[in-house]
């Protein structure tokens, strides 16, 4: 399995590491504290294979942010990571961003509003073979923690999944090119997000690969009772799992420990074969 992208057609046959670099004020986690570019090649020497840049939070209850305000944000972090010779990811629901990055070099759009946002799609659709990777979120996060999904969750979000994967390929993006994420902590309960890992094979079985964003999420805290910054045993723990039952790309914070993880795992199983 592959992921076809704008530079790079990603060899999905080893997980893959997607580092997060929020340049964001107001991030949930880290959000302020790091020279974006610094950060960067931080995490490309920590074991990344791949970055994804964010402008705009998406902790719940987060407050939107302006188009000129997320652009001036990214932007200049985009046009500078493009030279580190990895695929880059840039988080954004807006189309105008989405067009302005991929203009600057960007290889894959990473939409947590699945490109429901007006124009959003069309964007994707038109560009040749940028990599894009639809979430499932229930209700926006000014309310999704406050208004959650009810009951079981998995057949709702493989339904919408599919059905997102379905419209782009019949705008012409061709299936190598999509990804798709569950949407851990995106209006769903403490319940309903492991839920999404113990059922993980249903997502599989929809045949794309799989990326999952466990990293320091509130549900690891809700069943480890750790505050945001003492996660990173469980978001390791979480996404060492996610990798075991199928996923193919998980998106965290602390890369270095992730990786070490993997390593582990991956030399466990090259001694069973």
């Amino acid at each position: 399995m592959f992921w076809q992208t704008s530079r790079f057609r990603i060899d999905l046959t080893q997980p893959q590491v997607m580092g997060i670099v929020n340049v964001t004020p107001d991030s949930f986690s880290d959000g302020g504290r790091y020279a974006p570019l610094a950060h960067c090649e931080q995490l490309l020497k920590d074991g990344a294979h791949m970055l994804d840049i964010g402008g705009e939070s998406t902790r719940p209850g987060a407050q939107p942010v302006s188009l000129e305000d997320e652009l001036a944000r990214v932007l200049p972090v985009v046009r500078e990571a493009v030279s580190l010779n990895v695929p880059v990811s840039v988080d954004t629901y807006k189309p105008q961003v989405m067009q302005a990055v991929l203009d600057a070099g960007a290889d894959i759009v990473n939409d947590i509003w699945a490109l429901r946002q007006p124009g959003a799609a069309a964007i994707v659709a038109a560009h040749p073979s940028c990599g894009v990777c639809v979430m499932h979120m229930h209700g926006e996060p000014q309310t999704m923690q406050t208004l959650p999904m009810n009951g079981s969750v998995i057949g709702a979000v493989s339904q919408f999944l599919s059905d997102c994967a379905r419209n782009l390929q019949s705008q012409g993006v061709v299936a190598t090119r999509i990804a798709l994420d569950p949407g851990v902590g995106f209006g769903k309960t403490v319940a309903q997000n492991f839920e999404l890992l113990s059922a993980q094979a249903e997502l599989m079985a929809l045949g794309y690969p799989l990326l999952v964003g466990w990293s320091r999420k509130s549900s690891l805290g809700a069943v480890t009772g750790c505050e945001m910054g003492e996660r990173l045993v469980p978001s390791v723990a979480a996404a060492l799992l996610a990798v075991e039952r199928g996923a193919r790309i998980v998106r965290v914070h602390d890369v270095a420990q992730t990786v070490q993880a993997l390593n582990v795992w991956q030399a466990a199983r090259l001694c069973v074969g």
